[in-house]
């Protein structure tokens, strides 16, 4: 099986991977880089194609994607109850300036 091919994972690998590259992609990572990120992704936590061979049975670890939640909110925690009251107010007062623009 040459490199890059894709044939030994499973249906449910593929939209995993799929769905990860989207949402780096929604973050302004590039096609190609939120591509190789999401299959590298998939191979961490399912240990590569599952279709066929000893290791069919595995179940997944889901430690990228637990990690990713549990990072979520650590940023905010580290700031102050008035940074973030006031990077929600500057982030309100942007909505509502683009709400206006919007409706012209």
């Amino acid at each position: 099986m040459p490199r890059g091919d894709k044939s030994k994972y499973t249906d449910k690998q593929e939209r995993k991977a799929d769905h990860i590259a989207e949402g780096y992609e929604k973050r302004g990572v590039s096609d190609s880089e939120a591509e190789r990120r999401a299959w590298a992704t998939v191979n961490k936590e399912s240990g590569g194609g599952n279709k066929s061979g000893s290791g069919r049975g595995k179940m997944d670890t889901h430690e990228s994607s637990e990690k990713g939640g549990r990072k979520g909110g650590s940023a905010a925690s580290r700031r102050s109850a008035a940074q973030r009251s006031a990077s929600a107010k500057k982030a309100a007062a942007t909505r509502k300036r683009n709400a206006e623009h919007a409706g012209h």
